[in-house]
């Protein structure tokens, strides 16, 4: 359900991030802690999309303005869906000759 259906749930928010030139990357163990948190909460299969949107419904709406036209990251671990920390955005800045990476946790 999160990764292998053609309608997944990381493909879907992964396309919605492909608009605003970013791309979302989640962690093994990152899937694992939210399957866990699935079935800790008792909710199984139908609240892995609410798991997934509280750690993404924020960044998302905050990613145009700090991309603003570069290419970007954004990494999903396993603290952020067991701690509730933010997920780790690198920004991608293109310069003339290679590329710049500029680490920021959001």
């Amino acid at each position: 359900i999160l990764t292998e259906p053609k309608n997944a749930l990381v493909k879907q928010y992964s396309e919605m991030l492909k608009y605003d030139n970013v791309e979302l990357i989640f962690k093994k163990d990152a899937l694992k802690a939210v399957a866990n948190k699935a079935i800790k909460n008792g909710t199984g299969a139908r609240g892995l999309r609410t798991i997934m949107e509280d750690v993404l419904l924020n960044i998302m709406y905050t990613v145009p303005d700090q991309v603003k036209g570069k290419t970007a990251t954004l990494t999903v671990t396993k603290e952020c869906i067991e701690e509730n920390k933010d997920p780790i955005l690198t920004i991608h800045k293109n310069k003339d000759k290679g590329v710049d990476e500029l680490n920021e946790a959001v």
